[in-house]
């Protein structure tokens, strides 16, 4: 589900918080407990708090759990061309295409419990098993890192390093990082809380 929320005005700015949990789901429908982010209605509201002169910044919670590449890369090209401060703060688990969505922040944190999953692209259901097929999967492949390596600081080698580990998840191939790896990676900027997501936003706005 996505949701947008104003945390409040005050002399240091108005912040509005985006909640990105559960899986983007793109196009696809899920049963109804599932939870789903539709992108569709993501976009508008991230467009909305850009254009808006009241709102001085955007904190993006995030717990993902993967989910339609297309939707997630839109979502985070959208962050990465805003001009407001924007931090993102990853709780829980930011799983698969959750990834580039944290790194698209202006400054991404971490909860000191939280996890990140990385992963090939991957795909569920028919699979024509063409030379074609395999390109194709291999661009939105690219894509995923190349976006990762420009908007984060952590190198390509490493990435496909975590992405290709055969090693730690059962029956996938893949790795899980937990906060101070994802900050010591560069994957993310630092280890935080909502309080520090909230002094950096305020601070930026000053």
């Amino acid at each position: 589900m996505e949701e947008v929320k104003e945390l409040g005005s005050s002399r240091e700015g108005s912040i509005q918080c985006l909640t990105i949990v559960g899986q983007i789901e793109g196009h696809q429908l899920l049963p109804d407990d599932s939870k789903a982010t539709k992108y569709e209605h993501v976009l508008p509201l991230i467009a909305a708090v850009e254009e808006s002169p009241e709102i001085e910044g955007l904190l993006i919670l995030l717990n993902t759990m993967g989910g339609d590449v297309e939707a997630g890369l839109a979502i985070a090209e959208l962050i990465a061309g805003m001009k407001k401060p924007t931090v993102s703060l990853v709780l829980g688990g930011s799983h698969s295409i959750g990834v580039p969505i944290a790194v698209a922040a202006k400054r991404s944190m971490i909860a000191p419990s939280a996890a990140m999953t990385i992963h090939p692209v991957r795909f569920n259901g028919v699979i024509i098993g063409v030379p074609q097929t395999y390109n194709y999967f291999s661009r939105i492949q690219e894509r995923i890192v190349s976006f990762v390596t420009e908007h984060s600081n952590i190198k390509r080698e490493k990435f496909l390093e975590y992405m290709t580990n055969t090693d730690e998840l059962a029956n996938d191939v893949g790795s899980v990082i937990y906060g101070s790896e994802a900050v010591e990676s560069g994957l993310i900027d630092c280890i935080g809380t909502l309080s520090d997501a909230l002094d950096y936003l305020h601070g930026y706005a000053k």
